[in-house]
């Protein structure tokens, strides 16, 4: 099942795993294997780039970087095909997802001559351009009958679906909360009414989507083949300006679009 209807689709910069990702999941469907192992799959997946960024493995870690993200798509994939969504693994997901992002700014601030501060500006810039994507992307989602395990606005502990524990749900929503909640925060003082009736363009979402993490993975990827990890850190702290000029060209198509009407479906 697709994420949005064939009018709403645009192109996904970061989304480049998603055939693989459904070959994957396919492949998984009528096993045992659930969207959970496909996560700490990725989870695992990631840890050994980590291992081979410290070691000086670039190019290894430039493989297991865009495996990571293929596999990260993968357990969504997998859950659509099975049709068991869960806010267990959505949240467990997301989770996993900052810290090793933080792990993998980590390692670079750690191979390269790097301030302290370029990093954790590098990092908190990246988690902010990822959340513009997931911002935008989740509205369009909801409005147009995507699916519902995310949500615009994630302020209370979602009820567990069939099948899962709400312990897990609690748990895991109250990890996500404390890793995301004042990155969430930020994106929506600034734009607080993208929610409400804009429609968002297909070729907005595409400029958006080089802050998705499959987008942001390659990069690292990328950087690192060619010798340019000094880059990464101080790329990604720049790059974070193009997060406002995206909101501000947003709030300008605004007033075109509020006057149409769209339904919104949830299921």
């Amino acid at each position: 099942m697709s994420k949005l209807p064939k009018a709403h689709k645009f192109v996904d910069l970061s989304d480049y795993g998603r055939p693989i990702a459904k070959v994957i999941a396919n492949a998984l469907k009528n096993t045992s294997f659930t969207p959970i192992h496909v996560t700490i799959a990725f989870i695992l997946s990631g840890l050994v780039a980590i291992y081979c960024m410290l070691q000086g493995y670039f190019w290894l870690a430039a493989f297991f970087l865009i495996a990571k993200s293929i596999l990260d798509a993968a357990d969504g994939e997998l859950a659509r095909v099975t049709q068991k969504p869960s806010y267990t693994g959505r949240y467990l997901d997301s989770v996993a997802d900052i810290i090793l992002n933080a792990l993998f700014l980590f390692s670079v601030w750690y191979i390269t001559d790097t301030s302290v501060w370029i990093y954790l500006l590098a990092f908190a810039g990246m988690q902010l351009q990822g959340t513009l994507y997931n911002y935008y992307y989740v509205i369009l989602r909801t409005n147009f009958a995507g699916d519902t395990t995310s949500r615009v606005f994630e302020n209370n502990t979602p009820i567990a679906l069939e099948g899962e524990s709400q312990k897990h749900v609690n748990i895991l929503f109250g990890m996500y909360k404390l890793c995301y909640g004042v990155f969430d925060k930020v994106i929506y003082a600034f734009d607080s009414k993208a929610a409400k009736g804009t429609v968002l363009p297909n070729w907005l979402m595409t400029g958006v989507s080089t802050f998705g993490l499959g987008f942001q993975l390659l990069l690292i990827a990328a950087m690192l083949v060619l010798g340019l990890e000094a880059v990464i850190l101080p790329f990604f702290s720049v790059y974070t300006v193009m997060v406002f000029v995206f909101i501000g060209i947003r709030r300008f198509l605004a007033p075109k679009e509020n006057g149409k009407k769209h339904s919104t479906t949830l299921y």
